[in-house]
């Protein structure tokens, strides 16, 4: 069976977890962890809490790893154990993985020094603060690494996944099953297709979030990841 583990940190963005667990747990013959320190729900930056099925101590050997992103994500770099446990299920995995900010996550363990990576296009310049040769685009892959950009992309990383796992075509029957065929109301999901001043209005808000954010990455990459 393949092993599959998604690591949950509080104020983690659900859909950052939930969308990539929606297509992986599809996958023939494997079986999903959902990872933390304790079983006890882990609330996210929506109000609605997880609950983690294993912890870091009883987690089994996984085969792909995959960390989310979020607000916690700046806790959850400065976490050891959470480190350590990453750093040594890495060392075995065959592949692993990130979606959004949690990108950050395997940079502070070490594991994107001299890597190809993407993350929210909001974080994106911080990548090489961590090791890595920022990348732009939904799903990047440098070697048994994959990474995700933004919240949403996740889901295309997940279908990625499945295609190199168990073929494109099941993956298309993963992404035909729960209707993945985006149609967004508005033009504007991305830094490049955004009308200027919606641009403009979000990106002073990352830009103060990044004054307290880039040095984070920096500390926790300088503690764990050198």
């Amino acid at each position: 069976m393949l092993q599959i583990g998604f690591i949950l940190f509080p104020n983690v963005t659900q859909l950052d977890f939930t969308g990539p667990l929606q297509v992986l747990h599809r996958l023939p013959d494997s079986q999903v962890h959902i990872i933390s320190h304790s079983l006890d729900p882990v609330p996210t930056d929506c109000g609605l809490s997880l609950v983690p099925t294993t912890t870091f101590d009883a987690c089994p050997p996984l085969d792909l790893i995959c960390v989310p992103g979020g607000f916690g994500v700046e806790q959850a770099m400065a976490d050891p154990v959470l480190i350590a446990f990453l750093k040594e299920q890495a060392g075995q995995a065959r592949y692993i993985t990130s979606v959004c900010t949690g990108a950050f996550v395997l940079g502070a363990a070490g594991l994107l020094k001299g890597k190809q990576a993407t993350t929210h296009w909001a974080y994106h310049s911080l990548l090489a603060e961590v090791g890595a040769i920022p990348t732009q685009g939904r799903v990047v892959r440098d070697g048994r690494v994959f990474t995700g950009g933004g919240v949403t992309a996740g889901i295309d990383f997940a279908l990625t996944i499945v295609a190199e796992i168990a073929g494109k075509a099941a993956a298309q029957r993963v992404q035909l099953s729960i209707e993945y065929d985006p149609a967004p109301p508005f033009v504007g999901g991305s830094p490049q297709t955004t009308p200027g001043d919606i641009l403009a209005g979000l990106a002073g808000f990352y830009a103060k979030r990044n004054l307290e954010f880039g040095p984070a990455v920096t500390q926790a990459f300088e503690r764990f990841g050198r």
